[in-house]
């Protein structure tokens, strides 16, 4: 996924009511921006942090720029990270077409947010090939505490737990289900689940595992022109 036009490098000032962050531009302006990213973003909102901003030109939108990248130091060295939750869908999509998740390449058709399960939208179902439909629900994710390791979710989230279940439901059908963790940084080596943050996610997630529902971690590569998926990443059990 490239982006439209070049990002704009500024500092961050700090993130609010979690929609919002305010930031010097190199140019020295200050402005506010959207940040798309409902969770806690935890250890990436270090007043002085090194960001990338996009700008739309769109006159209806209330906020011309958006938070899409950080450069965070979480105490192993700096990690350029993707923050924006609005792009892993699309990142995903671009992967299976070009093959890259190897493990969802063969389906001939591709179709996003398709209404299933309790008044839900999966986020990709594929289908075709004289195989049963494939559901596939995407995670982003940006936590790290540890060299190497990529956590997820960085926050309570219960609506995470709920899609965990309607997978499982999805395979009890007779269908295929799977959650791809999508891990935007390039430093992960292992994906785990942050039980300590919320311990019925995890709960959900060996549940949905246990009924069939398969597990992916993938990681980006990311640079201030485009972020790619690079390459599977093992789940710790």
């Amino acid at each position: 996924m490239r982006f439209v036009s070049p990002l704009v490098p500024g500092r961050l000032v700090k993130r609010y009511k979690r929609f919002l962050a305010d930031v010097i531009l190199d140019s020295g302006e200050a402005i506010t921006a959207h940040c798309a990213n409902p969770g806690s973003m935890m250890g990436l909102q270090g007043e002085g942090n090194r960001v990338w901003l996009s700008k739309s030109d769109n006159p209806a939108r209330k906020l011309s720029h958006s938070w899409e990248l950080v450069e965070a130091d979480v105490g192993f060295g700096p990690e350029m990270i993707g923050i924006n939750t609005a792009h892993p869908n699309t990142l995903v999509d671009e992967a299976i077409r070009d093959g890259t998740i190897t493990e969802l390449t063969g389906y001939p058709d591709l179709k996003r947010e398709v209404a299933y399960g309790k008044a839900s939208r999966v986020d990709m179902m594929l289908s075709g090939g004289n195989r049963p439909p494939c559901y596939v629900e995407v995670k982003n994710v940006h936590l790290m505490r540890q060299p190497g390791l990529a956590e997820f979710p960085d926050s309570v989230t219960a609506r995470g737990a709920k899609h965990l279940e309607e997978l499982g439901d999805m395979v009890a059908a007779g269908h295929r289900a799977v959650m791809v963790f999508l891990i935007q940084y390039g430093g992960a080596e292992t994906f785990a689940l942050a039980r300590d943050i919320d311990r019925a996610y995890g709960e959900a997630f060996d549940r949905a595992r246990g009924r069939g529902v398969e597990m992916l971690a993938y990681r980006c590569h990311l640079t201030p022109e485009a972020i790619t998926v690079a390459g599977r990443v093992p789940i710790a059990e």
